[in-house]
């Protein structure tokens, strides 16, 4: 199949072209990319021409839909639902642009711009689902499919799902309910990820005294300066973005600070000027409406019906089930922690910002091994050869820098990635480092996705967005072992988006349920302590020596150093989660207190008061894992399982590679996760593996 560039304008769905809004071919969001395989022309994308091209192409995607709706012939799959999933492709690729650069390359302006802009997307989308006309010919081709292929079937039930769990069965009386409370939810979430970002960047941690920062690694000490310097500061700085946060509290001993910074760090949007706390309120309770209304007793009913488990009661009997093995050994990590800071005089309870000094420390004489150890070995231009040597040995793919292509920031690079045979097969944008203008954390999303045409094949374009630290004045970017393992994880999801194949973008690449979208990124990081894989491109950026031996083997002996501690907090976030999506009430208490009591069963580091994570939780009050948090954990069951056949035939085994890629990141959500992971593993996946993974109970 031949490559080709998303067209702009609307799609065709025999749509007479009067009835066409005329489009301004000026705005580059709206005109043909004449650029190398149709990428965005970011330097040419100016702010004021987001709106009118966003009100252009509502208007576009409102004419694509009456059509399908006014088409005097009777309902087909090809009439109906094939043109309904074509429909919207302009805006799709606008939203694509806009709402992937506010993550990573927001401003003030933007912001205002998806204030303005998210409620008209909320309108379109209430009027598409909640039009009777258009539903009674869905439904009409449901009832009646005729012979149809698995991916054919499978776009039919996903979209007749689609509308029934928007509101297309309501009453007119709820369907206004229906609209009103998705409006205020969309604009509410969208308002806490703002806040959170806000919070996040107006606290910063001035140090005048060379003296407390005179014990501190080099690249700490120099990571501060750094950011200092960016401020027009000549002190040293720190802030809540995690490459500054994390190093600061691992080796500073100065309890004082790091006691203000952890507080400010756990207590982001928790009152004050950015607070999030009622607008935690209002989502959990708008979500309950639209559950109620769409017949379900509480929000995560209606969630799971959609997701690999399936519903309430397994989600919760599984993290009761990874509890329940783990909580004790999560118990004994703490007390040997602690038990061990007491040797180095520590008196009194060992308190959340103790935890990352002294486990650190006591890793680093157990296991002889910390960060500054491997580091030299971890280049960030070394680990980006061996990320991409590792999807060249499993999958045969290769990526080349393309200058040619417009990149969004200074900072980001583009690739061509092709497969063995030389086939294009997507570009591959990497953002590195930290800016105030880029959300904390690590994701990997896509411009656009992948489908195909009348035979002809649109790949797609996928972006990595990390925070990784920064190079300094004196040495390159040098990565911990964790951000090694975060790279391979989102380049997981990567290779998810890049190798998908099928027809239909709703249903290609990520387009996955929830809990089984981690299981490409988790099974990633498996290779991070695989000696056989490491020694290929892992060497010290001064002297070109392989990573040691003995260091590799530490780094394997320590893999499991709190895994428990580390399993039960994921547990928590999960279990808490759960408990704001299972509430079957109103909630109009206390937001620390809920957290507190919701954690209670996981709770292994004494809880602070004033502090709360829900208020700055971005994963389930703003983005798309409300009620889903578990599927990490869901995930490493099945990641675990699976890893283990790699580890039987061999880690670069080329039989496993292949089923995994056609059977798990080719077919996208074309069929049941379920199906398609026990066609790769040959049998469903189980807690036990995990645990094993874990060292527990040996």
């Amino acid at each position: 199949m031949a490559v080709t560039a998303l067209a702009a304008g609307c799609a065709d769905n025999s749509i007479p072209k009067a009835q066409l809004p005329e489009l301004d071919l000026s705005n580059p969001l709206l005109a043909a990319w004449e650029t190398p395989h149709a990428t965005p022309p970011f330097s040419k994308i100016e702010l004021k021409n987001y709106e009118p091209a966003f009100d252009a192409a509502i208007a576009c995607t409102r004419a694509e839909v009456a059509a399908i709706v006014d088409n005097p012939r009777k309902p087909t799959f090809v009439n109906t639902v094939v043109a309904l999933e074509r429909s919207g492709e302009l805006l799709s690729r606008i939203e694509g642009l806009f709402f992937n650069l506010l993550e990573a390359d927001a401003s003030d302006e933007m912001q205002q711009i998806a204030l303005r802009v998210q409620p008209k997307l909320t309108e379109l989308e209430n009027d598409i689902s909640l039009n009777e006309r258009l539903f009674d010919r869905v439904k009409r081709v449901y009832e009646h499919p005729g012979r149809l292929k698995q991916e054919d079937r499978m776009l039919l039930e996903k979209t007749y799902k689609r509308f029934a769990r928007n509101g297309a069965a309501l009453s007119d009386a709820d369907k206004e309910l229906y609209r009103k409370y998705t409006t205020e939810l969309s604009a509410l979430t969208l308002q806490f990820g703002q806040n959170t970002l806000a919070a996040t960047n107006a606290y910063t941690l001035h140090i005048t005294d060379p003296k407390v920062v005179a014990e501190l690694p080099a690249f700490v000490r120099e990571g501060m300066a750094a950011e200092a310097a960016s401020r027009g500061e000549k002190s040293w700085v720190v802030t809540l973005q995690y490459p500054s946060y994390l190093p600061f509290m691992t080796y500073s001993t100065n309890r004082d600070l790091k006691e203000q910074l952890w507080r400010a760090n756990g207590s982001r949007a928790l009152g004050g000027e950015f607070d999030n706390t009622e607008i935690v309120r209002k989502i959990v309770n708008t979500r309950l409406k639209i559950a109620n209304l769409l017949g379900y007793k509480c929000y995560a009913d209606y969630v799971l019906e959609e997701r690999m488990a399936g519903s309430t009661a397994t989600v919760t009997s599984f993290l009761d089930e990874l509890l329940q093995a783990t909580k004790s050994w999560a118990d004994a990590d703490y007390r040997t922690v602690g038990e061990y800071a007491s040797t180095l005089g520590f008196r009194g309870e060992l308190m959340p910002w103790d935890w990352a000094y002294y486990s650190e420390k006591y890793k680093n004489e157990k296991y002889a091994l910390n960060d500054e150890l491997v580091k030299p070995y971890l280049e960030l231009e070394h680990v980006k050869k061996g990320v991409f040597l590792l999807a060249n040995k499993l999958y045969g793919l290769n990526f080349t820098p393309n200058t040619q292509i417009d990149v969004y920031h200074s900072d980001v690079t583009a690739y061509d990635v092709t497969d063995r045979d030389g086939r294009f097969l997507a570009v591959l944008y990497l953002d590195f480092f930290p800016r105030a203008s880029k959300r904390s954390g690590a994701w990997m999303t896509e411009f656009r996705g992948t489908k195909c045409v009348d035979g002809v094949e649109t790949r797609p374009l996928v972006s990595l967005v990390m925070n990784f630290t920064k190079p300094t004045a004196t040495e390159p970017s040098l990565l911990t072992f964790d951000e090694l393992e975060t790279f391979l994880h989102e380049f997981g999801h990567a290779l998810h988006g890049m190798l998908g194949q099928g027809k239909y973008e709703s249903l290609t690449g990520t387009n996955v349920y929830r809990d089984f979208v981690e299981l490409p990124s988790q099974i990633m990081e498996n290779w991070a302590t695989e000696k056989e894989y490491l020694d290929l491109w892992a060497v010290h950026y001064k002297t070109g020596e392989k990573i040691p031996a003995e260091i590799v083997d530490r780094i394997v002996a320590a893999q499991n150093y709190l895994a428990a501690y580390s399993n039960v907090r994921q547990l928590s976030f999960g279990m808490t989660d759960m408990a704001w999506h299972t509430l079957t009430e109103p909630f109009e208490g206390d937001v620390e207190q809920f957290e507190v009591a919701s954690m209670a069963p996981t709770q292994v580091l004494p809880v602070v008061k004033g502090t709360a994570m829900a208020t700055s939780f971005n994963h389930i009050f703003s983005g798309g894992y409300a009620a889903g948090y578990y599927g990490y954990k869901w995930a490493e069951v099945l990641d675990a399982d699976a890893f283990s056949l790699f580890k039987e035939k061999g880690i670069f085994n080329q039989e496993v590679a292949t089923s995994f890629r056609e059977n798990i990141l080719e077919k996208g959500g074309t069929e049941h996760p379920m199906e398609l992971y026990v066609r790769f593993r040959g049998h469903k996946p189980e807690t036990r593996a995990l645990i094993e993974r874990m060292g527990l109970g040996k």
